[in-house]
């Protein structure tokens, strides 16, 4: 977990939100020696973040294992 100052917060605080709502992770704060914490309500949906990956097999590993991957693989 990221901590900052007061101080660092209002100079940067738009860029710090964003980065909490993004990430996931809290942001805490000091001040006066206390220290609060900024942490989003939703949590992260992490699957939104996943790229998508047209050339990945998918299939059950054990349907993997009988395939015949000749066709697929030179030998140059």
């Amino acid at each position: 977990m990221k901590s900052i100052t007061t101080q660092e917060l209002s100079g940067n605080l738009d860029n710090l939100l964003d980065e909490i709502l993004s990430t996931g992770i809290p942001l805490e704060i000091e001040r006066r020696g206390k220290r609060l914490r900024i942490i989003p309500v939703e949590p992260l949906d992490k699957l939104e973040k996943l790229v998508h990956r047209p050339h990945v097999i998918l299939g059950e590993p054990d349907t993997l294992v009988e395939s015949n991957w000749e066709q697929e693989v030179t030998q140059d």
